[in-house]
């Protein structure tokens, strides 16, 4: 009898779900939160994979100074940070050509061209950007890049911690130190773009990291001034300039398509530039995932 009455003000749970689950999603429609498609075509939407929340930690982005002597930037620890939705494989050059076809995109300009499906490579930030506006226009979703943050949540096991453990006044000192490192990882300048998928998945399922395409991310670079305390003095960010993940982190000018013709490079310079793209998560979506999540566990019961 008792477990009859508990399964009953469970079900009682189901009408006022529904009905919040209903308002939400018509609020949404209304607001114009949920945008319809323009393009119905499943080749266009990006294969996915939503990464849960963990607690992580990664190398604080851009340069920072303690007096007269450059260092590793602090170590950032994030506890709860919230899901995203990431792209499974960096975007293909022959997706990539679709929107060139359609005249939204610039033709991408690959120094060294790899067989079969490959990422796309020789293209900008700005080149990234206007691939995710025509890819959010097309399919009625929002794409960006991701930021160094979310890019070393991704990434997992596969993201490398860039500290060099060097204070030094001299520049050409670390970049030494930075060229050494990647000398040993066996970072190859002329490396050939291979084809998706030939580097396997991290442990979340994300294809290809920090293997011979570098990704372009939303963070800009930036120069940071420490105490003795490491206590933030001054910050300056420059925007002109975006930092990109792979085998190495490295500012980039925002226009650069080829590395090996410079851009703000520090150690070697990256082998290709490509990118992958974060679904941004809707603001009715933590709502309504509660609300079917309470569905799911009154009606499993």
């Amino acid at each position: 009898m008792t477990h009859t009455v508990a399964h009953q003000d469970k079900t009682a749970l189901l009408v006022p779900i529904v009905l919040l689950a209903g308002l939400l999603a018509t609020i949404a429609m209304q607001t114009g939160a949920i945008r319809p498609p323009v393009v119905t075509t499943s080749s266009l939407a990006p294969v996915t994979v939503t990464i849960a929340p963990r607690a992580y930690s990664y190398r604080a982005p851009g340069e920072f100074v303690r007096g007269t002597a450059t260092v590793d930037g602090p170590l950032v620890t994030v506890d709860n940070p919230a899901p995203i939705e990431i792209m499974k494989y960096q975007v293909s050059a022959s997706d990539y050509d679709r929107c060139v076809a359609y005249g939204a995109c610039k033709k991408a300009e690959p120094r060294r061209r790899g067989l079969i499906d490959v990422p796309v490579t020789g293209v900008s930030f700005n080149d990234a950007n206007e691939y995710a506006k025509w890819l959010s226009e097309k399919t009625g979703q929002t794409w960006r890049l991701p930021t160094i943050g979310e890019w070393a949540f991704a990434a997992g096991s596969k993201a490398r911690d860039h500290a060099l453990d060097i204070e030094t006044k001299d520049p050409a000192e670390r970049w030494l130190a930075f060229y050494e490192r990647e000398a040993k990882l066996g970072a190859n300048a002329l490396a050939t773009p291979s084809p998706i998928g030939t580097f396997g998945e991290n442990e979340y399922g994300v294809v290809d990291l920090a293997e011979t395409v570098w990704e372009w991310t939303a963070t800009c670079g930036s120069r940071t001034t420490l105490g003795q305390a490491d206590e933030t003095l001054t910050y300056l960010d420059s925007c002109g300039v975006r930092l990109l993940e792979g085998r190495h982190r490295t500012p980039m000018n925002a226009f650069v398509r080829d590395a090996q013709g410079g851009g703000c490079t520090i150690g070697a310079p990256p082998d290709n530039l490509g990118f992958r793209l974060v679904r941004e998560r809707e603001w009715w979506r933590a709502p309504l995932d509660y609300a079917v999540g309470l569905l799911t566990k009154a009606t499993s019961n």
